[in-house]
């Protein structure tokens, strides 16, 4: 993922709600989203480069996201792939935050990361590039490319967007949410981040939505889930330079979750 909103004990009918934009090479093989053959309880899209995700959930309610973080001057081109951070968690069995912990002694392994765990203790942050593991507040938090809640532009806007969606009691309509993720207004150059990209990267890349050549937002995705544990899952391709979609795709998911298991 390059752009995750997310509402956690805010809306009083459903205490998590994420919506994220995945950017990425369009050259890059990539499954939708749908339950993994070889690991049922997962539903989630699919690198096929890899073979881990970006965004996933599990029958036991269970959630993981994962961006990377940019810092293209300490990329290790061994590196393993933080894709499996997140099929790792939603497969495993560890609380979150011990998962989390046990990560921490091997992170420095891997590119930057960020990545975000929802089970039933709770929502938790952890990046490889800071010292802690957080246990998130109930509000509205956004993470793209760097540490979570940084003042980029797409965040900013984004939460504006997310909070002007929501309220503490009302329902949640998904299609607006997927909709508010394809604002493709880039941010003004002064407002923009210096990551060691280059000002044109960062231009590119600055908008919620990115297209470009060879490079932009490959699917969108609303994840909902409310008191009783019930989860939404819905994903939109989009079509871009060499796919064989003419149109955006829609895939959506209702996954109840199973208490027995959760309770394992």
């Amino acid at each position: 993922m390059c752009l995750i909103l997310l509402a956690y004990k805010y809306n009083k009918r459903y205490p998590l709600i994420l919506a994220a934009n995945r950017d990425e090479f369009y050259q890059r093989p990539t499954r939708p989203a749908d339950h993994w053959e070889d690991q049922p309880d997962i539903l989630a899209g699919r690198d096929l480069k890899g073979l881990g995700t970006w965004l996933g959930i599990s029958s036991r309610g269970r959630l993981a996201a994962i961006t990377n973080y940019r810092d293209p001057a300490s990329i290790k081109s061994a590196a393993p792939t933080r894709g499996l951070l997140v099929s790792d968690f939603l497969s495993g069995s560890d609380p979150a935050q011990t998962y989390l912990q046990k990560l921490s002694d091997r992170a420095n392994r891997f590119n930057g990361f960020n990545l975000l765990l929802f089970d039933e203790t709770g929502l938790w942050y952890y990046s490889n590039r800071a010292a802690d593991i957080l246990a998130l507040k109930p509000g509205v938090h956004g993470l793209s490319n760097h540490l979570l809640n940084t003042h980029w532009p797409k965040i900013n806007r984004g939460l504006a967007a997310l909070e002007n969606n929501l309220s503490e009691s009302g329902g949640v309509d998904p299609d607006k949410l997927l909709l508010m993720l394809e604002d493709r207004r880039p941010a003004p150059d002064d407002a923009l981040p210096h990551t060691g990209v280059g000002i044109e990267w960062e231009r590119l890349l600055s908008p919620m939505f990115i297209h470009s050549e060879t490079y932009g937002t490959r699917c969108s995705s609303v994840v909902l889930i409310d008191n009783s544990a019930n989860i939404t899952f819905i994903e939109k391709t989009h079509p871009h330079e060499g796919a064989q979609l003419s149109a955006p795709e829609i895939r959506r998911f209702k996954v109840s979750v199973d208490m027995d298991k959760t309770a394992n």
